[in-house]
């Protein structure tokens, strides 16, 4: 298989000498499974290679590899390596496919887990299970209470009776100078959810969430960012169907614009949400929430498109997959925001936001302009809360108009 990247006799010689040399038709199979080019493969059969020549030269067998190896070839050559990408990922990528093939051993278990990261890893297990919170949300909180801890609780004893409101007083304020007013609010959410569950543990004595500030974000004195329905179309227009990565990006779009679908719900989307026979589509939103939309024509059509003549074949059952290997799922709702922004780019627009939420504004907007209510909105939009939804209100001018009052004195 290494011959599929590299064709000259005289390098396969050299890059079968060192230890790595027999396996190297391994790690070649797994990088053509997962979609690498050969161009890509052939830098990182070079990449490994020259490891395998310097574990040679200091004697190092296959046994002993680990990740502290990899640390230590990249100090050792840090000049010779600044013309190779991607090391860490490549060395690593080579430790996963031996330890599959069980050539060398699973790494050793990690240090038993801290006090603090063991009360962390409660919270996070009573955010999922509790709460129904996605990982990705996990991310957001679990640094947030552990700073939060560090910040309050300097020495390395675990004493959560001591926490006071003068801890969190001063944990809010020091960030409110630090942080916009958006990030500071994220952060006291996440201190009385913190809060809360510590004293529903029984852990603190009083309950202190209540005591946690509100952070003033004046979410009532800006309007929706959107895009006037010209611009939707010229910004579905700008992804040319003809290769595979503009059918995706104009399937992507079209969840998006027609469905006002959120960028995290577009990354997790699999195959089996789409249900061809009905017509409709199974959306998984926050909270572990489930609902069912109905697969409108232009969408299903992009979709079938992409999954037909775009989608790269792979063991993902992820609806949308990277182009470039490894070709897997998106990983975070970053990469749905990309799609967005470069088809902006392409059609011309340079709105003062971008990102996915753009054309689920839109998409509110569209319809409150064309008669649907606020309650209608908020059931396509798939908001838990009335009062998400009306902040749509400000941008129905022609109601705004009917309720405006003559100014007193008159027109002067």
């Amino acid at each position: 298989m290494i011959k599929f990247f590299q064709k000259d006799p005289a390098e396969l010689d050299r890059y079968r000498f060192g230890p790595l040399g027999p396996h190297l038709d391994c790690f070649a199979h797994w990088l053509s499974d997962q979609g690498y080019a050969n161009q890509t493969g052939l830098q990182k059969m070079r990449l490994v290679a020259f490891w395998g020549r310097w574990l040679g030269q200091k004697h190092i067998g296959i046994p002993q590899l680990d990740e502290q190896r990899i640390a230590d070839f990249r100090k050792a050559q840090r000049k010779a390596l600044l013309r190779h990408h991607e090391v860490q990922r490549t060395l690593t990528q080579l430790l996963h496919c031996l330890r599959r093939a069980r050539i060398i051993p699973e790494p050793q278990p990690p240090p038993a887990p801290s006090p603090t990261d063991r009360l962390l890893q409660e919270y996070g297990q009573f955010l999922t299970q509790e709460r129904g919170l996605r990982q990705t949300t996990l991310l957001n909180y679990l640094p947030e209470a552990r700073r939060f801890l560090e910040s309050a609780l300097r020495a390395k004893a675990l004493r959560l009776d001591s926490l006071t409101v003068q801890h969190i007083n001063r944990f809010v304020l020091r960030d409110r100078g630090a942080f916009t007013p958006k990030r500071v609010q994220l952060i006291t959410t996440v201190l009385r959810s913190f809060l809360g569950f510590l004293y529903l543990r029984g852990q603190l004595s009083t309950p202190l969430a209540g005591a946690v500030p509100t952070v003033a974000t004046w979410q009532w004195s800006k309007l929706p960012q959107g895009l006037e329905p010209e611009q939707v179309q010229r910004l579905l227009q700008s992804c040319d169907p003809t290769t595979p990565c503009r059918r995706r990006d104009h399937a992507a779009l079209l969840l998006l614009a027609r469905l006002g679908l959120r960028a995290g719900e577009v990354v997790h989307l699999c195959l089996e949400d789409i249900h061809w026979s009905s017509g409709d589509i199974v959306i998984r939103g926050k909270s572990a929430r489930e609902d069912r939309l109905p697969l409108l024509p232009d969408v299903g059509r992009a979709l079938a498109t992409y999954l037909q003549k775009g989608r790269p074949r792979c063991s993902s059952r992820r609806v949308f997959i990277r182009m470039k290997a490894p070709q897997v799922g998106f990983s975070t709702s970053a990469a749905v925001d990309d799609i967005v922004r470069r088809a902006l780019r392409r059609a011309g627009l340079h709105p003062p936001r971008q990102g996915a939420h753009l054309l689920r504004h839109a998409l509110a907007t569209q319809m409150l302009r064309g008669g649907a209510s606020l309650t209608q909105i908020g059931q396509i939009l798939r908001h838990q809360l009335p009062q998400t939804t009306e902040i749509y209100a400000k941008v129905n001018f022609q109601a705004l108009r009917a309720m405006a009052q003559p100014w007193p004195g008159g027109v002067r």
